[in-house]
């Protein structure tokens, strides 16, 4: 694919629709929005191009793009369950989103975790009613089948190679009974199995690339970087504009079909209250008016809490990075009697331990890590805004490890873990324990899991779709009390599924445009 060109379009006082957020919905939400329909379509993105950039383009490069200018700088707020730490967040402050700083994972979780979205509520999200738009979205390698989709916007394909450590994985699993499965995205999700990346030719295959590089020379789209959302515009009940900051200058830009938002889980909250959307208290506390009372938003967040990382010494150097420096996973049960897979873990090619475990472990030499998580999580939390201004301070709470059920599964994931390393499969590779460097106590392990506690940057749940009195949207996503206003990013999930959530947020920005457009 040739490299695109973003072209500069002249800013219009009225398009018909204005998307805000580039990301995996928002992407997909433009896209569809101009193939769909005759409509003008504005999408404002915050960040840069990030259009031909070396280091989102290259699988191996993307730990560094947290924290980098292509990120937004977030930080889960420290509480005594994690000891006190602050945890980073990264969320992708570019074209694409989070889609272009990323591990790349494509996956969907398992066929129960729509069902509960559907049996909470939000009808028509079972998952029998989501996979036609989770294949929409797909070009999987393997070609359309019941599960999968061909020739849709996003490239997903296996790693052609596995890395010795990723290989391991496979065959350490059988050895501890779980059994190993050819696609995690398929009727089940249970077993050991390679994992589906948006990589292509040796390269990241973002939101962006996938959606939004084929249609930049339409001229009905116009594709504005470097602008900031700072507020809507609400007129008769009925969001009519979005104000935005170009060159520094304060613009409203309005929208005569529909505005949608896909700033994700931590700035469409934000956007929503900066507007005067939200729980009354909070907007009063903050000096905001009360356009409409909606306490749900910023409530609910979810995430899933991941101990990074058991480190193992190697018994030689690893090589170079093979793909994203993983390429397998592992998806169990913490107990036989669970209805699905809870637990998860993957393996990293050198290490990936949390600063404060490189604090108490000596890691030095050649080491391989696994990851550990738990993608049935319980715990929620909060975001809350620290100041009334569009880029002040804000709170994000998730609460980690906060429900003891999570903490008991976490442990288990842990020992088996450690359990893995320890197999035949590994003889090749395993020279010893490094952190934790020896089998631990249940007490001790736990003391590893809150020292080790991080993020699989999954943050959703904060304009909870729903018809309670804290849902935000309803089952159309559209904002509830407020006319032309569509959420269709991660924010809007209900229920944590088992699984990264790119692939989740893509199928919610298919879904709100053929809302939009009327054909679903």
């Amino acid at each position: 694919m040739p490299v695109p060109f973003l072209p500069q379009r002249p800013l219009e006082k009225a398009y018909d629709y204005i998307v805000v957020g580039s990301g995996s919905g928002g992407s997909a939400v433009a896209r569809r929005l101009i193939d769909g329909s005759n409509a003008t379509v504005l999408l404002i993105e915050a960040g840069e191009a990030g259009i031909d950039v070396a280091e989102i383009d290259n699988p191996a490069a993307w730990v560094p793009l947290g924290r980098s200018r292509y990120d937004w700088g977030y930080d889960y707020a420290p509480t005594p369950l994690v000891n006190g730490r602050t945890i980073g967040i990264p969320r992708g402050k570019v074209l694409g989103g989070s889609s272009a700083i990323n591990a790349m994972m494509w996956y969907r979780g398992h066929p129960m975790d729509y069902d509960a979205w559907a049996d909470a509520g939000c009808d028509g999200w079972s998952f029998k009613d989501v996979l036609p738009y989770f294949k929409h979205c797909e070009d999987w390698e393997g070609g359309e089948t019941e599960f999968r989709g061909a020739g849709g916007p996003l490239r997903i394909e296996r790693p052609p190679d596995l890395h010795p450590v990723a290989e391991a994985m496979l065959g350490g699993s059988a050895e501890l009974d779980i059994p190993v499965i050819d696609d995690p995205n398929g009727e089940t999700n249970e077993g050991a199995t390679p994992a589906n990346f948006n990589i292509s030719a040796g390269q990241r295959w973002s939101s962006a690339k996938g959606y939004l590089h084929p249609i930049l020379d339409n001229g009905r789209l116009t594709v504005l970087t470097g602008s900031l959302a700072i507020g809507l515009t609400v007129e008769n009940g009925r969001a009519t504009a979005v104000r935005h900051l170009v060159d520094g200058l304060v613009r409203e830009t309005r929208a005569a079909s529909g505005i949608i938002l896909a700033l994700g889980a931590i700035d469409t909250p934000r956007l929503l209250m900066l507007s005067g959307i939200g729980d009354p208290q909070e907007l009063k506390r903050l000096g905001l008016p009360v356009i409409s009372a909606l306490p749900g938003v910023g409530q609910n967040l979810q995430d899933h809490p991941l101990v990074q990382a058991c480190v193992f010494r190697a018994k030689k150097p690893l090589g170079p990075i093979v793909g994203n420096g993983g390429g397998t996973m592992i998806n169990w049960k913490s107990s036989a009697c669970l209805p699905q897979s809870d637990l998860h873990a993957f393996p990293v090619q050198g290490n990936s331990a949390e600063p404060r475990l490189r604090q108490l472990y000596d890691m030095s030499g050649d080491v391989f890590s696994i990851g550990a998580g738990l993608m049935r999580s319980k715990s929620t939390g909060y975001l809350r805004l620290l100041s009334g201004e569009p880029l002040g301070s804000v709170e994000i709470q998730p609460n980690f490890l906060a429900e003891t059920e999570d903490l008991d599964a976490l442990v288990i994931a842990v020992e088996t873990v450690m359990e893995l390393a320890a197999t035949k499969a590994y003889a090749d590779l395993f020279a010893g324990y490094a952190a934790p460097d020896r089998p631990l106590s249940r007490q001790e392990t736990i003391e590893f899991i809150r020292n080790g506690c991080s993020t699989f940057f999954h943050t959703c749940g904060t304009c909870a779709m729903g018809k309670g009195e804290m849902a935000v949207v309803d089952s159309r996503l559209n904002v509830h009390g407020i006319g032309g206003l569509t959420i269709a990013d991660a924010s809007v999930i209900p229920i944590i599924p088992t699984c990264n959530t790119h692939a989740p947020a893509t199928m919610i920005g298919e879904r709100a445009a053929a809302f939009l457009l009327g054909s679903a």
